[in-house]
Formats: C-alpha cells, sequence, structure tokens
C-alpha cells in the first residue's frame, strides 16, 4: 500500500496505544488476575470434554462457554486493542497442575480470543518454544534458538495478518530471555516527525523470507510493506532478518534507500525511551497486539539440566468479529 499519505494517520498525544517507556506505567497496569472462578470453570470444561488426557487441540469452547469466560478476559481484551495493547494474564497455578493440564487451560483462553492459526506448514497450533540447539542462519526461526530476537512482529510471511500472538511461560531460562514490547504507534509517531523520508520507504513492499511457510510450488518469499497506513492504526509486519535473507533468496539487494529506512526504523525500535519490558514468571500468559506491538526476546542462558530448560508455548490468534 502506499504511503503518499503517511500524515494521515497519527496517534493523538492522548491515545493510549502510543506510549513510551514513562507513560506505559507499571506492571500492575498491564497485569490481569486470572481468578480462582475461572480456573475452575476451565479446569471443569477440560475433565468433562477432554477428560483430563484427550488431545488438547480437538477442545474446542462453545457459544455458552464464551459467553461466559466473557465476564473474565473482557477487559484484557479492551486492553488489547484499545489500551497498550499487550497483557500479561497472572497465573495459571502451574505448580499444581500437570503440563498437559496447564497448556489445555491456556488453550481455552486462547481461543475465547481469537481463532488459533497455524504456525507452519505442518499445521502446528500450540508452538514449543525453546532452544533447540538450531541456527537461525542455517533455516532456524529465532523461537527455536536462544538468540536475541530483535523487535519485530511474528507471521511477518504469512498471507494473512495474525492478530494476536500468546506465550504461556513453564519454564524459564537460568538467565536473560527478557520480554521487550514497544508501540508501533509511538514509533510511527517518530519517524514521522524525524524521518518521514523513511516512513514512506517502509511503505513500499519488501521481498520477506517465508521461513516455515513456504508449501511445493510457492515461492520462497512474499511481497509485504513493513508499515501500512491509512486505515484506523498502523499495521506493522516486521522482522530485519527475514527481509533481508528474503531480499538475498530474490537476488534483489537491498536498495541504498531501502537499507537506510531500516536502519532508521530498528534505531528508532531500539531506544530504551520508547520500550516496556518485563521478565514471564510460570503460569503467566503474555498476550499481544500483533498488529501493532513489536516484541523482542532478549538472548538468554539455559539451565544445564534438560528438565529446567526454559519451555514457553505460543499461540498465534485471528481476532473474530
Amino acid at each position: 500500500m502506499p504511503v503518499s499519505s503517511a500524515t494521515d494517520w497519527h496517534a493523538a498525544a492522548v491515545d493510549p496505544r502510543s506510549w513510551d517507556a514513562q507513560t506505559v506505567g507499571d506492571a500492575a497496569g498491564w497485569t490481569h488476575r486470572l481468578p480462582d472462578a475461572l480456573i475452575a470453570r476451565l479446569r471443569s470444561i477440560d475433565e468433562a470434554r477432554g477428560r483430563g488426557d484427550g488431545p488438547i487441540a480437538a477442545l474446542r469452547l462453545n457459544a455458552d462457554d464464551k459467553a461466559n469466560l466473557g465476564a473474565y478476559l473482557a477487559a484484557a481484551k479492551r486492553d488489547l486493542e484499545r489500551g497498550r495493547g499487550f497483557v500479561v494474564l497472572d497465573r495459571l497455578p502451574v505448580d499444581r497442575m500437570t503440563e498437559r493440564e496447564a497448556i489445555a487451560l491456556y488453550w481455552m483462553i486462547g481461543q475465547w480470543l481469537g481463532e488459533p492459526i497455524a504456525q507452519n506448514v505442518q499445521g502446528t497450533l500450540l508452538y514449543d518454544v525453546r532452544d533447540s540447539g538450531q541456527n537461525v542462519a542455517e533455516g532456524a526461526r529465532f523461537s527455536v534458538t536462544s538468540y536475541e530476537s530483535s523487535f519485530h512482529t511474528d507471521n511477518s510471511f504469512g498471507e494473512t495478518v495474525l492478530d494476536y500472538v500468546s506465550l504461556l511461560c513453564l519454564k524459564t531460562a537460568r538467565s536473560g530471555g527478557i520480554s521487550q514490547v514497544v508501540s508501533g504507534p509511538a514509533v510511527v509517531e517518530a519517524l514521522r516527525r524525524e524521518h518521514p523520508g523513511a516512513l514512506e520507504v517502509l511503505g513500499r513492499p519488501f521481498h520477506v523470507d517465508r521461513r516455515g511457510g513456504v508449501r511445493e510450488g510457492e515461492a520462497p518469499t512474499i511481497l509485504r510493506p513493513a508499515i501500512e497506513l491509512g486505515g484506523p492504526e498502523p499495521l506493522f509486519r516486521y522482522l530485519r532478518y527475514w527481509i533481508e535473507a528474503g531480499h538475498e533468496k530474490a537476488g534483489e539487494p537491498l536498495s541504498p534507500d531501502r537499507r537506510e529506512a531500516l536502519d532508521r526504523l530498528d534505531e528508532v525500535l531500539n531506544r530504551p525511551a520508547l520500550r516496556a519490558g518485563f521478565a514471564l514468571e510460570p503460569g503467566q500468559v503474555y498476550f499481544i497486539n500483533n498488529r501493532w506491538v513489536l516484541h523482542n526476546r532478549t538472548a538468554f542462558e539455559d539451565h544445564p539440566e534438560p528438565e529446567r530448560r526454559r519451555h514457553l508455548v505460543r499461540l498465534w490468534l485471528s481476532r473474530e468479529g
């Protein structure tokens, strides 16, 4: 989408979606308690329909379930859409339930917010995020490594827009692995003020490496702008490494103006004055509005014992309605 209308969209100073490190508030503001009554209701659904050990992905909420859960989760969804764009649900009692049960309850919470979508060509809906020892340079995704990921949105190589990304924390690393988030509306405002030319370039299509998303006969890259404007909110599809790898695969080196625009974007994204950061704890569930919040996970050092190693479970969700 052309961005000749780059000034058509800009966040008002009072827009809660356009926050920075000073205005985002503290963790209490983005943390929503998971009440015991909600956890009990979800456990009862799992026992009745999943019999406590059935396939998690086969456990589906009906309309009545979603209506009942709305009383507990509506505020979190409002924050995702009209507030900061990220929330932490605190928490599932993972020390008092099996891993399978924790993931099943998380799966149902995710369904209330949106429809789970596949995260690779194998159709994986519940995706394990842990260091597998693979190398990004050899084709792996950042999610299965211990590397820092850089600020990005998930599924930037996808055919459709991914609305929400969610992570359930089961186990933490020995050190590192800090979650960081940046407001896309605030980033657009900074670029509009300081680098309007870069903002225009970022609205042109880039080749994005379709890592993990290529089916037989399809091209290895997809053309997508990094930022789309003109609507009620900015839309980001961005991970710098996927763009560089995509242009290399397409045999189309990044032009100097494109490379400079990406550099300007990364400089803004990495300003400490714009970001919030926190460490997820076991049992906490983290949701991000993937359309206009960019996230990063810092590098981490894991425990030597396999049973203690960092483990999160990811959901990709398409909002309903």
